[in-house]
């Protein structure tokens, strides 16, 4: 039986997911302790020998090892722009797609202070932007400059005004400084142009961030490390609703993963208005976009969780409403390996994972402002417009062990209490219980007629 072997080297576990492509069906799934400390292979070992005592996988032969990884904090980045709103902003979306944890996002010209705290970050890679094409150059040529004289030894994707290239290009040259020059990510104003940027934020992953990873162990075993775990989740989101040659896609939809250090959503959906006689406002929304909440998680970030939101906003969500919040919360950022066992402990995780999905689902989605004018009332809407998107899709572990995942996801939707927010208003809800999507983000990158098959027949309705 022939059949692909598909990894996600997560920063806490390793996944391993068994797909026999004659059958299309899922074999079997497997996972263990991410050692990335030590030999990341003794983590794999241990998963893969859980996955070979499966019945199924007795007569398996794999024709093909693909491997995504979020391990050691995955691909970090930070992004440096112009102005806040704008080059900034695009170069910050355009890491995010690519799949990276962006770290901090700098504009106008890079003071002394702010190299120095770019120095102790222990960020993989630097996206430079700034300025239109034709436009200002003289604020990327300056922080080219301040990035070559402070000897930071980190790969830089310049993806700026195209007429500052050639001197940008002399001064990295001049420092040994490894750079690749790919398109602006914001050629005209308040147009986006990220897939250029993400690409070679990709290919310098794969080719240089992995063995800095210790994740070169891995790649005698395997066919490849593709892309962080991140950008395979959007690779399946995109495929899954778009389609592809062959299967027809399942139109709009939303991911929502909650992790114990992040909350991510992805939204594939053009964002336009959905209601006559709104005007779009701000910067133009990419039609895959990610963000990525890092203050928003269930045990990493479970006491910043409760300072973002406050102790009422969770205790909307729980029963008990006696419960001290802040030390919930704090008891989980202090164990991080906790498990819930009471129907109490229980309660209280999901009231944390309620509040995590309303807050990042209005961080993501766009939302109205009325204004006056001569003319009477206009409504300026700003991000996407996602009221009308067909699927809520939930992953993450307090989703997938969940009694009640809906219940969890509808947290996110539209809602009275906000009428300006552009969240979804009566999207189905679906649920990755077999953690599918990051293995086909790398299916889908060599077999995506079958990947949109296997995600219609395993992503369940609920």
């Amino acid at each position: 039986m022939k059949a692909y072997l598909l990894i996600d080297f997560g920063s806490t576990y390793t996944k391993l997911t068994a797909v026999d492509i004659e059958n299309e069906e899922i074999l079997a799934v497997a996972k263990d302790i991410t050692t990335i400390e030590s030999d990341i292979m003794t983590g794999f070992n241990n998963a893969y020998k859980k996955l070979m005592k499966n019945e199924s996988m007795h007569t398996v032969e794999f024709v093909k090892k693909l491997a995504c990884s979020s391990a050691a904090g995955g691909l970090k980045m930070v992004a440096v722009g112009l102005v806040p709103e704008l080059t900034a902003e695009a170069a910050k979306r355009a890491a995010l797609g690519a799949g990276a944890r962006v770290i901090k996002t700098y504009s106008y010209d890079l003071t002394e202070d702010e190299i120095n705290e770019i120095k102790v970050m222990n960020i993989d890679i630097i996206l430079l932007a700034g300025g239109t094409d034709g436009g200002n150059k003289e604020c990327i040529i300056n922080n080219a400059k301040a990035i070559a004289e402070s000897e930071l030894n980190i790969p830089v994707v310049v993806a700026g005004n195209k007429v500052a290239v050639t001197e940008i290009r002399s001064i990295f040259s001049k420092k040994n400084i490894f750079h690749a020059v790919t398109e602006n990510v914001m050629p005209k104003l308040n147009t986006l142009n990220v897939e250029p940027a993400r690409e070679e934020i990709r290919k310098i992953f794969m080719n240089r961030i992995i063995e800095a990873k210790g994740l070169k162990n891995a790649e005698s075993f395997i066919n490849g490390i593709l892309m962080p775990t991140p950008a395979a989740v959007l690779n399946a989101a995109r495929v899954l609703s778009e389609g592809s040659d062959k299967e027809e896609g399942i139109g709009e939809i939303i991911i929502v993963d909650i992790g114990g250090a992040t909350t991510d959503v992805h939204s594939i959906a053009s964002g336009d208005p959905s209601k006559p006689g709104v005007n779009l406002r701000g910067l133009e929304e990419p039609f895959a976009k990610r963000t990525v909440e890092g203050d928003l998680g269930m045990r990493y970030s479970a006491l910043s969780l409760w300072e973002a939101a406050g102790t009422r906003k969770i205790k909307k969500y729980i029963k008990n409403k006696e419960l001290n919040i802040e030390e919930g919360c704090r008891y989980r950022h202090n164990n991080i390996m906790m498990v819930p066992e009471t129907e109490e402990e229980i309660d209280f995780e999901e009231a944390m994972a309620k509040t995590a999905v309303d807050m990042a689902m209005e961080r993501h989605c766009g939302y109205v402002e009325p204004n006056y004018s001569p003319m009477g009332m206009v409504y300026s809407q700003y991000g996407k417009d996602l009221m009308e998107v067909n699927y809520v899709i939930g992953t993450g572990g307090v989703i997938v062990h969940s009694e009640k995942p809906r219940d969890i996801l509808e947290a996110g939707a539209f809602s009275t209490d906000n009428i300006s927010s552009l969240k979804p208003r009566h999207p189905k809800y679906m649920i990755d219980k077999s953690y599918i999507l990051s293995s086909m983000g790398l299916l889908c990158e060599e077999l995506p007629d079958m990947s949109v098959r296997i995600m219609k027949k395993y992503l369940k309705l609920i």
